[in-house]
């Protein structure tokens, strides 16, 4: 809290009311408005929530203008550059970059707990054989709770802790189980001689007829594209897990509606939708066909993977993913006319005026798109993906609410409806 303050006046009744400025440790200042409907009898109006903080936060900070995005006080570009996810992870849910012997420990007990209930593997065989990987995803994950009720106390700190390295660590496990079941595979059980996007990668593609070696390269990518989703302060699934959370729910249901949050094209789904779009125009031959299409504001038809709603500048994920991206087709060697036609896209909207005016430029989620196809990673599984990596700043943000517990979520509305009237019988109406 600042000595800064804004006075509002009721023209009306006359009376003044004083709200307090807060400021974070960064960013814009925030008004205090917790007494407006108590003092003046006022609410706000604010659809989508795009200027209301619905929390205090030490996670994540983000700059939009600036194009910033910082996890516990770590700029994004550090620890991509140097960091393992496990390590982002264990920073993200206690504050800071763990000592040698606190990772180990770290990384021990999420190794410990990636296997599932076995019951669970018979749960989900109870799916469709085409079902989306993200309803299974939700599905199994909130019936968690069914299987680990004995430690689901959100009271108790240990309990908390506990079911977040389970979220953590099962959360690849059920990802790739959902993919192969889909393929008509058994599931593969995690080999823990792996690191955590070599398991990942070793349990959707492995079969029991011949060895499955990880490929650096590919395992890498993986491991920096779950850094850059980690977490990514109050966005609508993270919100959702929050509110959720704000109820005293478990930890399994909290993210079981995060998942289903994030399912929606237009959040985890948006690198789904840009390889749609890619398909939907089809050749490299036509690309400026389409470019053209999308530069006419009465056109349907919008690009997909470029701009973002937070940043106004260039998105700091997509500049570090880009260069990731180039290595993984430079090294996988993959001659696919798909990837060459984003490449011709991506060049279009450096280059083009029209873009760059705009600021336009291709995000995280073009580049992860192009990158889990030529990972050989089908599309229905982009949004799952995204969840394996986001996993981790759900329950940062579920343990800090829970930690410090606000009262439950209640937004407001603006009623537009009917105005008072009689019930009418039915013989009369």
């Amino acid at each position: 809290m600042s000595d800064r303050k804004l006075t509002l006046t009721d023209s009306e009744s006359g009376k003044t009311l004083d709200l307090p400025v807060i400021s974070g440790s960064e960013g814009d200042p925030t008004l205090d408005i917790s007494g407006l409907h108590k003092e003046l009898g006022y609410f706000t109006f604010d659809p989508g929530y795009g200027t209301t903080a619905s929390c205090k936060s030490d996670i994540t900070f983000i700059d939009g203008e600036a194009g910033i995005l910082r996890y516990r006080g770590y700029p994004i570009e550090q620890l991509a550059e140097n960091s393992s996810f496990l390590e982002v992870a264990y920073t993200l849910l206690y504050g800071d970059l763990p000592t040698k012997g606190q990772f180990a420990g770290f990384e021990r007990n999420i190794t410990y707990h990636t296997m599932v209930h076995e019951k669970l593997n018979t749960f989900m065989q109870g799916f469709q054989y085409n079902a989306h990987p993200m309803a299974i995803l939700s599905g199994v994950v909130g019936s968690m709770a069914a299987f680990y009720h004995d430690k689901l106390d959100v009271n108790d700190p240990e309990q908390r802790e506990l079911a977040a390295k389970r979220l953590i660590a099962k959360m690849p496990t059920i990802a790739a189980a959902a993919y192969r079941h889909s393929m008509g595979w058994p599931s593969a059980y995690p080999k823990n001689s792996l690191g955590y996007s070599e398991r990942f990668l070793h349990m959707m593609f492995s079969v029991p007829a011949e060895p499955y070696e990880v490929n650096p390269v590919a395992a890498r990518a993986l491991d920096l594209l779950f850094i850059l989703h980690a977490d990514h302060e109050q966005n609508a699934s993270t919100s959702t897990v929050r509110l959720v959370g704000s109820t005293g729910a478990n930890p399994y249901a909290c993210v079981a509606a995060g998942i289903a949050a994030l399912w929606g094209p237009a959040h985890g789904g948006a690198n789904e939708a840009v390889l749609n779009m890619l398909n939907q125009i089809g050749s490299v031959d036509n690309v400026e066909k389409f470019v053209k299409k999308a530069k006419d504001k009465n056109d349907p038809f919008r690009l997909m993977g470029f701009g973002h709603r937070v940043y106004k500048n260039y998105d700091p994920r997509a500049t570090i993913i880009r260069k990731q991206c180039h290595e993984v087709l430079a090294e996988l060697g993959k001659q696919d006319e798909l990837l060459d036609l984003a490449m011709e896209l991506e060049r279009i909207a450096l280059e083009d005026d029209y873009f760059v005016e705009r600021k336009l430029y291709p995000n995280v989620d073009f580049y992860s798109g192009i990158i889990y196809k030529a990972l050989g990673i089908p599309t229905s599984m982009f949004t799952a993906m995204f969840a394996i990596g986001r996993t981790v700043g759900w329950v940062s943000q579920w343990l800090e609410q829970a930690a410090n517990p606000t009262r439950i979520g209640r937004p407001r509305q603006v009623y537009t409806g009917a105005g008072e009237r009689g019930y009418v019988p039915i013989e009369n109406r």
